[in-house]
């Protein structure tokens, strides 16, 4: 599919870009990518519903989410943290899902929990992105949502870039406070969505090129 103009690769402290030239032996996937500009991958980003086996390796992984700290950042005051769930860990979420159901929908049916249990299966990795509102007189707390939003989408476009597949998904498990406690999110704190990410299934639905003068105007 796609491989990024640019590396991404973080450490404790710092995030640093290298030239895709250098050789990346642990991730073979990358050598059957195809180069292609950051224009070309922003006006050809997709949703992927159906992925499979594999998801990111931890290399990968880093490389995704220090694309994510590249978001906009006001104040530098870094809103947002984030959460990797993989594995079995996948069928823990599963359950947590299923108890918040059974809370909000005490006569949810066998085939809706069912259901609810096998969501997070969907995908072999699972990130959750977390804005934090940091109280600050000069950055609203909307600033800092929209922030962590932007880092959800620099998830989205680094996963495709290494030749992932990659979707936000929101709902019900997004909002429920009983989920959200049971993650850890403080008070403070707000689920912006679930990335899942792996191997994308299938071709996706084609999304037409929207006309660009519909949606801007000059002014003044």
């Amino acid at each position: 599919m796609l491989e990024a103009r640019f590396l991404l690769s973080i450490s404790s402290s710092w995030c640093a870009f290298r030239p895709i030239f250098q050789a990346q032996p642990t991730h073979s996937r990358l050598d059957f990518a195809v180069p292609m500009d950051a224009l070309t991958l922003l006006n050809h980003r997709n949703s992927e519903p159906k992925l499979t086996k594999p998801g990111p390796d931890r290399e990968a992984l880093q490389k995704i989410v220090a694309a994510a700290l590249r978001a906009p950042d006001h104040g530098r005051l870094r809103p947002w943290r984030f959460l990797s769930i993989e594995g079995k860990a996948r069928y823990r979420l599963g359950d947590l899902f299923v108890e918040a159901l059974k809370q909000r929908k005490p006569e949810a049916s066998e085939e809706e929990i069912k259901k609810t249990a096998e969501a997070p299966l969907r995908a072999p990795l699972i990130i959750v992105v977390i804005a934090k509102q940091i109280e600050n007189a000069k950055v609203p707390a909307i600033e800092q949502l929209l922030s962590a939003g932007c880092a959800a989408h620099g998830i989205l476009l680094a996963a495709q870039a290494l030749d992932f597949g990659a979707i936000w998904r929101t709902g019900d498990n997004s909002y429920d406070p009983y989920v959200n406690t049971a993650l850890g999110l403080s008070e403070n704190e707000t689920l912006v969505g679930y990335i899942y990410i792996g191997t994308p299934i299938g071709v996706p639905k084609p999304l037409p090129m929207l006309p660009v003068e519909e949606f801007i105007k000059a002014w003044g």
